[in-house]
């Protein structure tokens, strides 16, 4: 039976400056003032913290980079724009808990010299966005904040808004158009021929962790996870199972786990088909599901941990109906300034769409395949190497049954798939939302 680890979403939600303070809010931020920045940073470093946004990067090595950069300015920012289709876990931590992640925040950004410290999350998450400017009053009232303050941007509903590199330009006052270098070389507020402003970008449920690791040091939080991964992360599980949620667990835990356990395995009478996490990382078939979930072996597995939102499909789900879903939702995503990725995502979208309703070839197949080696010439994010694990890992593991539909073999299943959007969480199930022009 694997740990039900509760470091980050506690016993019950923290409701109060006072209930945080309770159990020793504040703590962390006193500490990391005692030890000093240099000490702060070597402490998340040797904590192996990694980022729990999708890319797994060691946060103590961003940090080290911007804190021994000699910027005149920089500056530190929260991506809370959740996005990722299967995910909920940033949403409900700052529901739970948002006093953790603003003292994570201010001890980053004190740590690493930052002039400002910034949130960026989509004005549609109205609910977080009161929970944090009502907790960030509370504690700047108690002094737990202090320099740099901590600011809060809105931005739209756009996939790519969740992108680092997107979420800069919109923070900036423009469109979420994913710039070409990464926020260490091109950072916040620069101006042409000006001096170089770098920016950390960690989310939320990174520097939630960030107050847990002061208080109780690197060695504590190695003690479980793995040890490359080490640490628990909120896992997301949704779609065809008996009880959609989420749960907190040691990296390293089984996916069977998350799938059968915590959501309470297929719908009567189904069986599971296969788990994907997001929409950006191959699909884990039903045979591998004791894969373990950390970042090593999902990638050891061919697939990826990404921000640990699970959606499950059962036996009633077309293949060849995901796969249309799936590609249809990046394409729409794709930004359009990478025209490998836009091109191969509709081609992409196109071939399963044929696969499902009727009209395609083998030879469709095979274009579709061919697409897989072009469509990630984009380099400006991750979306068009998103759609590869996806669309390859598809037909790696589901091969025949896209073959049997490309020579004509009719679908026995006419049952819609949708692209799990999770709006909210109500009485044991996620609420969805329908893609629509705002994800494009």
């Amino acid at each position: 039976m694997a740990e039900r680890r509760t470091i980050l979403l506690g016993d019950a939600p923290v409701e109060s400056l006072d209930r945080y303070r309770a159990q020793a809010g504040g703590a962390a931020i006193a500490r990391a003032r005692r030890l000093g920045p240099k000490s702060v940073v070597d402490e998340i470093r040797r904590s192996g913290l990694r980022g729990r946004g999708g890319a797994g990067f060691p946060t103590g090595i961003k940090w080290q980079g911007l804190a021994a950069s000699d910027a005149r300015r920089r500056f530190l920012v929260c991506n809370a724009a959740e996005g990722e289709p299967a995910t909920y876990k940033d949403r409900w931590l700052i529901r739970h808990n948002p006093y953790q992640l603003l003292e994570g925040i201010a001890i980053g950004a004190w740590a690493v010299g930052a002039e400002r410290a910034i949130i960026g999350i989509k004005a549609r998450f109205t609910d977080e966005i009161a929970a944090l400017e009502r907790a960030a009053a509370e504690m700047d009232d108690a002094g737990l904040i202090g320099d740099p303050p901590i600011e809060i941007v809105t931005g739209p509903d756009d996939y790519l808004f969740g992108e680092e590199k997107a979420l800069l330009e919109v923070i900036e006052g423009r469109d979420p158009l994913p710039r070409l270098f990464p926020p260490y070389i091109q950072g916040l507020f620069e101006q042409p021929g000006g001096d170089q402003q770098p920016v950390v970008v960690n989310n939320v449920e990174t520097l939630s962790n960030v107050p847990h690791v002061m208080v109780r040091g690197a060695d504590w939080f190695r003690s479980f996870g793995t040890e490359q991964s080490p640490g628990t992360m909120v896992f997301t599980v949704c779609g065809d199972v008996v009880s959609e949620g989420l749960a907190e667990l040691e990296l390293g835990t089984p996916l069977s786990f998350l799938v059968h356990v915590v959501g309470g395995g297929p719908l009567p009478g189904a069986e599971v088909r296969m788990a994907v996490s997001g929409v950006s990382n191959a699909p884990i078939p039903a045979k591998k599901l004791d894969v373990p979930m950390s970042y090593e072996s999902l990638r050891l597995a061919g697939s990826g941990l990404g921000a640990g939102g699970f959606v499950v499909f059962d036996d009633t789900a077309c293949i060849a109906r995901i796969g249309a879903a799936f590609s249809a939702y990046l394409f729409r995503g794709s930004c359009g300034q990478c025209p490998p990725c836009k091109l191969g995502t509709e081609a992409l979208t196109a071939a399963f769409t044929q696969m499902a309703y009727g009209g395609a070839t083998t030879g469709d197949l095979e274009d579709a395949a061919a697409w897989l080696i072009r469509v990630t010439d984009a380099n400006r994010c991750g979306l068009g190497a998103g759609q590869r694990s996806f669309a390859e890992g598809l037909m790696r593991e589901f091969g025949d049954e896209l073959v049997a539909h490309a020579s004509g073999a009719p679908c026995t299943s006419d049952r819609r798939v949708i692209v799990p959007l999770i709006d909210g969480y109500e009485n044991g199930r996620f609420t969805y939302r329908e893609p629509d022009a705002a994800d494009m």
